[in-house]
């Protein structure tokens, strides 16, 4: 059984004794779960949410707490900014990394899966869609229609005034419609297609993934330039297959390979392992109870979150 990661837990969080301290200590932690899964949407990367943590945790050390009036928001606040500044270092970092950039997958709790709405909005299909937002756009977004804060409180975070922010969240959220996925997809519509994709790729069976194929679906691989992994997207149900069948053709002949369904950011997916570490993770995107994006994520740098759980929360 995955052990249960609390985000953001480090060493480097001061959890000093006495008055003052321990109350901004207790307020910090009390919001933990919150405050990554804000940083996480809007960076798609579990170790740069974490560093924002640590960032957060600087400035919220030296703050007057009798003059913060909310201090949840106050918080979520603070977190926005320091998530912002690194969204744009992280979008210079991406424009060096080799093959596509995939999200940071997250072995997440069963409760993530209970919110939909949390699910979706961490979901790989999603996070790529966030992707192509301006940074600004992004942190809108979230805090707002994942968040529910109110244009007032993203105001104050983003360094806008509320009307400014009510027109990038109108167009961000018709950036976002016009690119995620046509409709929630349910765990249990993910879970049958992952099934029968399973079978045919541990099979070779070409006519079996053929059938769970979209026409148009997309594969990506993510190795960073670490791993081997295929450096440009495959397009079309016919090559995106062939591809499979000869990769994950290895598994029915090597005992040392297995794949496993496991709960990824929010929804099912798979875990490749090979003598029992993880190699690869493999997340679906699926429009009309078929397959339309197939997301591999291999780079090493990527999976030290998939061993633990890690509780995310609105």
């Amino acid at each position: 059984m995955s052990e249960r990661s609390e985000p953001g837990m480090n060493t480097a969080e001061p959890l000093a004794r006495g008055g003052r301290m321990d109350s901004a200590t207790e307020a910090f932690t009390a919001h933990r779960n919150l405050r990554f899964t804000v940083a996480y949407e809007m960076l798609g990367s579990a170790a740069d949410a974490e560093d924002v943590l640590q960032e957060t945790w600087l400035r919220w050390a030296g703050v007057d707490l009798g003059t913060v009036r909310d201090q949840r928001a106050y918080l979520v606040r603070i977190t926005t900014r320091q998530a912002l500044t690194r969204l744009r270092t992280l979008g210079r970092r991406k424009e060096s990394y080799v093959g596509p950039w995939l999200p940071e997958p997250l072995l997440t709790t069963p409760d993530v899966a209970e919110d939909v709405e949390l699910a979706d909005s961490v979901s790989m299909a999603m996070l790529l869609v966030l992707e192509t937002l301006m940074p600004t756009e992004r942190a809108v977004f979230v805090l707002r229609e994942v968040f529910d804060v109110p244009y007032e409180e993203i105001a104050e975070a983003v360094g806008k005034n509320p009307a400014a922010v009510r027109q990038i969240a109108r167009r961000a959220r018709e950036h976002v419609a016009a690119r995620r996925p046509r409709g929630v997809v349910s765990a249990a519509e993910t879970r049958h297609a992952l099934e029968a994709f399973q079978r045919a790729a541990e099979t070779g069976d070409l006519q079996g993934l053929l059938d769970i194929l979209a026409p148009d679906v997309v594969f990506l691989g993510d190795g960073g330039g670490v791993v081997q992994a295929v450096r440009i997207p495959v397009v079309g149900a016919g090559r995106v297959a062939r591809l499979l069948t000869i990769g994950l053709g290895r598994i029915a002949a090597e005992a040392a390979l297995r794949l496993e369904p496991a709960q990824v950011n929010g929804y099912p997916a798979l875990i490749l392992r090979l003598d029992g570490e993880v190699d690869t993770v493999v997340a679906l995107r699926i429009d009309d109870g078929l397959i339309t994006g197939l997301y591999s994520v291999r780079n090493p740098e990527k999976l030290s979150h998939m061993e633990r759980e890690t509780a995310l929360r609105r």
